[in-house]
């Protein structure tokens, strides 16, 4: 898929910032491509981009990735040819390089120990850096991926082992990761010191899972056990599993917006149920935030959860307003004119006979460019609704994220440029509130162990350091204040 196709087809879905990746993996299982290729499907909201899935048989271990959807890449025979026991797989939204199929992953590579792949959630802060270098003494990159520079730094470990060779590897990596790895007979799992990436292990039967959200174990019948300890590596091979902690954990900084949009509301993502996380976040909106209205709707689908409880707290009865559409799919085009408008009404279409006359409160999860909040309201306002007043399950999102989210540049951020009350007439609601951080950190359990860098620009790993000029650029900040405002989130 070309870089434009790809920028016409989300230029309708602007005002959310987009999944990172899903990973899931198996071990010990006759039929582990297959459950891998169920895996993804249940983590299909993670990533539409690219899928693939390796999978090794004890001698050999094979590949098969594509573009497109899970359903799309894995048509007969595809899954027929990846036999084995183990297996791991990878649903692909880009954070970092391009929307090509060198860049979908699994990656594989050959090295001196055979053949090593990998999946990747998350985004290194100095994967740049760490390219250049390698570049510098000869390095050849296939993809522009910052996944491939942990395969080459593999690679380059003097280690006896795949094992001492990945715990090489990721001693020098920083950001957000939460990795699989696959040899032919070995696979190996590793999340990141801070833990900003989910990554969950289960079991069905005498099989080993791994999981980005456990709604893929729910799919195939498998259990969770718990999830994997920031800094920790997971082995499972024929001498079962063992635990590893290549380095020691940070401070906690897990991503708090797993809880407001990008997890399913039937998972339980960094041990706690998404659903129950997003309810008590429209409860406290509706604290925070009440509106004198008849009726409470959301923006389908993330937002459901969030409008139910501002619906329980505020007393309004909870409609469905807007009908989204699920079936547009990876082949929906933009005409040349006026593409964002008509891509926005393909997507949702109102309820008249719900919203005519009414005072409506419009609940999301979050708005990032405003450009399709803008649309919906013409919508709502259109379909004959009294008045609009929007409320937002979250705070305002005022810096990047350099840690596995797609988000724009911080000038691009609606919220980074405009006050609450110049958003509020510029997107042309009636009133607008946001959740406040307060309010979002007490709807979750464990609220200090936590990621808020969108919402606060406290970085808790430093992506403004020397080399590092395209963070710079994208927070559209001086070099001295980037490093406070990252220092500060450490102290």
């Amino acid at each position: 898929m070309s870089d434009a196709r790809h920028d016409a087809m989300q230029s309708f879905d602007a005002d959310h910032l987009h999944e990172e990746c899903g990973v899931f993996g198996v071990y010990g299982h006759a039929d582990a491509a297959k459950l891998a290729f169920y895996g993804l499907y249940a983590l299909q909201h993670r990533g539409q981009e690219s899928a693939g899935i390796a999978a090794g048989d004890g001698n050999v271990l094979r590949a098969h990735r594509g573009m497109g959807l899970v359903a799309e890449v894995f048509r007969a025979p595809a899954l027929d040819d990846l036999v084995g026991q183990l297996a791991i797989g990878h649903n692909r939204y880009s954070t970092y390089g391009h929307v090509t199929l060198a860049n979908a992953q699994p990656l594989v590579v050959n090295c001196r120990t055979g053949v090593l792949a990998v999946a990747h959630n998350g985004n290194l802060v100095n994967a740049g850096e760490l390219r250049r270098e390698m570049e510098a003494s000869g390095s050849i990159f296939q993809s522009t991926s910052d996944t491939e520079v942990v395969l080459h730094l593999a690679a380059r470990s003097r280690a006896r082992d795949v094992v001492g060779m990945l715990e090489d590897a990721v001693r020098r990596i920083e950001g957000a990761g939460s990795f699989l790895f696959a040899t032919a007979r070995q696979l190996v799992a590793y999340r990141d010191p801070h833990g900003f990436r989910p990554l969950a292990v289960g079991r069905l039967g005498s099989a080993t899972v791994f999981a980005s959200e456990t709604c893929a174990f729910d799919l195939i019948d498998a259990e969770y056990v718990r999830d994997v300890e920031p800094g920790e590596m997971i082995v499972v091979d024929e001498h079962g599993m063992r635990s590893l902690q290549p380095l020691e954990p940070a401070a906690r900084h897990q991503c708090i917006f797993e809880h407001i949009y990008f997890a399913r509301p039937d998972s339980r993502v960094f041990g706690e149920n998404v659903d129950r996380a997003r309810r008590r976040s429209g409860k406290q909106l509706a604290r925070e935030h009440p509106a004198a209205a008849d009726i409470v709707i959301s923006v389908p689908d993330s937002s459901n959860t969030a409008a139910m409880g501002y619906a329980q707290i505020s007393g309004l009865r909870y409609e469905i307003g807007l009908i989204r559409n699920h079936y547009i799919g990876r082949t929906f085009i933009q005409p040349e004119q006026g593409g964002r408008r008509f891509g926005v009404r393909v997507k949702f279409n109102p309820v008249s006979g719900v919203l005519r006359g009414r005072r409506v409160v419009l609940v999301d999860d979050s708005i990032v460019r405003g450009t399709t909040m803008r649309s919906l309201v013409r919508m709502v306002r259109g379909a004959g609704a009294a008045e609009v007043h929007l409320r937002i399950a979250s705070p305002p999102i005022e810096w990047p994220c350099f840690y596995g989210i797609d988000t724009p540049a911080r000038s691009e951020l609606l919220a980074a440029r405009e006050s609450v009350e110049e958003m509020r007439q510029s997107l042309g609601v009636d009133s607008l509130g946001y959740l406040s951080l307060a309010g979002l950190r007490a709807c979750v359990e464990d609220p200090e162990h936590y990621c808020t860098a969108c919402f606060d620009g406290r970085y808790p790993v430093d992506p403004f350091q020397a080399g590092r000029e395209d963070a710079l650029r994208r927070a559209a900040i001086e070099p001295s204040v980037a490093r406070a405002a990252a220092n500060l989130a450490s102290d």
